[in-house]
């Protein structure tokens, strides 16, 4: 068999479900469809089920000082920033990403003032996407908040970034029962399929091309005064 194109990429998918292993997570139930497409092409995958880890609340690197017990997100991060993509998965409460999800989101912010060796944000050059999970509304909700903080960060985010599956308005099967039929939704099967490719597709390119140039978008060396073709408006 050839070797893939993505071989030698690394994905890591963040599962931000509100139950403890070893429950159920139908948000990982649907993760796992992505995830298996990604291995078949030879991309080295890992999970992390955030609610099984220590990480407080907080706007620090490390915690630990402020909180009740070690904070586990510096090591956590290591695994996080190691990775060419990161697929954010949440199940959806309220029509909005889970809690666990928007602490995630805060402590990737908090780290994102360390930078690269070009003096760019640490993100740049990797890319991002999401998958929503639940049998309510916000889909799409949750999609614009976290796609958007990723690319804020410096996440590059690939066309159709987004997909998810929900059931019927109100209490209902989840993603992962059978009388849900999920197994056969066109639109999600698709979607999630798109997403998956257009991660690898652009992964592959910036990682070939070493990221970003660092023209004209380095903290490093507007920090030391460079402004590259930028003038303060005379007014």
């Amino acid at each position: 068999m050839n070797k893939s194109k993505f071989s030698g990429l690394k994905a890591i998918y963040v599962n931000c479900t509100l139950k403890k292993s070893p429950r159920v997570s139908n948000t990982r139930g649907l993760a796992n469809v992505s995830i298996s497409i990604m291995e078949k092409e030879g991309v080295d995958v890992e999970t992390i089920r955030l609610i099984d880890h220590v990480v407080p609340h907080g706007e620090e690197a490390d915690m630990t000082e402020h909180a009740e017990e070690k904070d586990e997100w510096p090591e956590l991060f290591k695994r996080i920033i190691q990775a060419d993509i990161l697929v954010v998965a949440t199940p959806i409460w309220l029509g909005e990403l889970s809690s666990v999800a928007r602490k995630f989101i805060e402590r990737l912010d908090a780290m994102s003032e360390k930078q690269n060796d070009k003096g760019q944000t640490i993100y740049y050059g990797k890319v991002g996407a999401c998958i929503v999970t639940g049998n309510e509304d916000g889909i799409k909700n949750c999609g614009k908040g976290i796609l958007f903080s990723l690319q804020h960060i410096g996440y590059t985010i690939p066309p159709q970034a987004s997909t998810g599956w929900i059931g019927k308005a109100g209490p209902g099967p989840s993603y992962l029962d059978e009388e849900s039929e999920s197994a056969d939704h066109e639109f999600t099967n698709k979607t999630i399929t798109f997403l998956t490719y257009n991660l690898m597709h652009l992964a592959s390119y910036l990682k070939e091309k070493d990221g970003y140039p660092s023209y004209g978008n380095s903290e490093e060396k507007w920090n030391e005064g460079e402004r590259w073709k930028f003038e303060k408006p005379d007014h």
